[in-house]
């Protein structure tokens, strides 16, 4: 069982809304850091809430869903500690944990078959990190925010 926080901006709402029920059955917790209506609201302020809950350690992974998922993405990926992943299919959930160590998938909100994102979500989920040769470039990637872990 993993501890998910989970957020979106007022476009992500719809799926947020299906992705919850979804964790509670696969047997993972989960906490809503917002939005909790259609009122718009800037993707910046959430990306920041879950980023920190996810940084901090409180929860082990992150789910945050805009329009397109690229804004989101972008500010969460400004939190030291967030490896945050758009993902619009399967292989890149796989890839983004297996060689990334992603910790926020990143979802786009609109134009995406609910099916496949509760599968994204699965298989985000479900995939460890492979370390290795891996570890030395996400090593790197850390190192840029000043946190290497070498």
């Amino acid at each position: 069982m993993k501890r998910i926080a989970i957020g979106c901006d007022h476009r992500g709402l719809a799926l947020k809304e299906l992705i919850m029920p979804f964790l509670q059955n696969a047997g993972h917790s989960h906490q809503d850091f917002g939005c909790y209506s259609t009122e718009p609201v800037d993707y910046p302020d959430i990306a920041q809430k879950v980023g920190e809950a996810v940084a901090s350690g409180n929860f082990d992974q992150g789910i945050l869903i805009c329009n397109t998922g690229i804004g989101i993405s972008i500010a969460a990926n400004k939190i030291k500690g967030v490896m945050a992943a758009l993902c619009c299919d399967v292989f890149a959930a796989q890839r983004s944990r297996q060689h990334n160590d992603a910790n926020v998938l990143c979802l786009r909100g609109e134009d995406i078959d609910i099916k496949s994102a509760l599968e994204i979500v699965k298989t985000f989920l479900a995939t460890d990190f492979e370390g290795g040769r891996h570890l030395r470039r996400v090593n790197k990637i850390r190192a840029l925010e000043g946190d290497s872990q070498e």
